[in-house]
């Protein structure tokens, strides 16, 4: 059963969108996903006004065609979206190339965030292990290296905020290594997608990191983890996509973190956030996110969110 939420004044300082991932799109090109006008037709009859880009080539990559759709449903784009490799100095100029063209896409979009996610150390859909779940010290130190040349290159030359994002099944998990990544960076150039799922998932505390760390989050996905299907990811070793299948992500106000606890922190920071709501659904039936959309919006605006942007912001 739902319960609906104490209403509360609004926080100004946030503004929420959605993404793909709530439609159950993880890759650009899968044949288990809804084609992307489904996605923002029904994105905009759920009554959002923001988007993340989500897997580059599943909106269109021409900057025209890309407007033309959204400004025919009245929406806005708040990040881009990109993976990539950040321990790997040998594939620099690959990845390089290719945040180039999701940042240039994003600018041209009017969005100031690129969302950065690091590759995952198990495959999305076998779950088998592709490489170790920990980093060395050397990788750790390649990490801050090349975060921070990146977020230069993005802020110098696309106006785009770099802002890295904690996965499952990433080496950017934990608390500690969430907590190492931003020791390691500068934050003039690399900052925090605070994802408040994946942390759950990785066992931190979001609450914690947002009074400790307030200053680097430049950026939230918000989303719940079921407790009793992390119980399950810990005493089976289930991979993420395993996790996910089993119904892991969860709409509010179920499962871990409470939203009205995110947004009561998150309202007290001096920043203007964008809070993407991201229940990954992956792979799920066509019908199935409209409707948890709209009762996830319902919520979040009565725990203080709102899809308005302040002018001038």
């Amino acid at each position: 059963m739902t319960t609906t939420p104490t209403a509360r004044l609004s926080a100004g300082n946030l503004c929420l969108g959605s993404a793909p991932d709530s439609w159950g799109v993880w890759f650009a090109e899968d044949e288990r996903q809804v084609p992307y006008s489904r996605f923002l037709d029904e994105l905009a009859e759920a009554g959002y006004r923001w988007l993340e880009l989500g897997p580059f080539g599943y909106l269109p990559v021409e900057p025209e065609r890309l407007a033309d759709e959204l400004a025919a449903r009245g929406l806005q784009v708040s990040g881009g979206t990109v993976f990539g490799a950040l321990h790997r100095p040998e594939q620099w100029d690959d990845m390089l190339a290719h945040v180039r063209r999701v940042a240039a896409l994003t600018a041209a979009a009017g969005a100031h965030h690129l969302v950065f996610i690091p590759p995952l150390y198990r495959d999305e859909k076998t779950g088998a292990f592709t490489e170790p779940p920990e980093l060395d010290a050397a990788q750790w130190a390649a990490v801050g290296k090349a975060a921070n040349r990146l977020g230069r290159i993005l802020l110098d030359e696309y106006d785009v905020r770099l802002v890295v994002h904690p996965h499952a099944d990433s080496h950017v998990q934990t608390q500690p290594e969430i907590e190492r990544f931003l020791n390691a960076t500068d934050s003039r150039y690399a900052n925090l997608c605070l994802d408040t799922g994946h942390v759950a998932y990785g066992g931190g505390d979001n609450v914690d990191l947002i009074h400790r760390f307030g200053e680097r989050i430049g950026y939230v996905h918000i989303k719940q983890m079921d407790p009793a299907i992390l119980a399950q990811v810990a005493a089976e070793g289930l991979s993420f996509g395993e996790a996910v299948e089993r119904g892991v992500c969860v709409e509010p106000p179920a499962g871990v973190p409470d939203p009205a606890d995110i947004v009561e922190a998150l309202s007290g920071l001096e920043a203007e956030l964008f809070v993407i709501v991201e229940q990954d659904l992956y792979p799920c039936a066509p019908e199935v996110p409209l409707p948890i959309a709209v009762r996830t919006r319902e919520y979040l605006n009565g725990v203080g969110l709102s899809g308005i942007r302040r002018p001038g912001h």
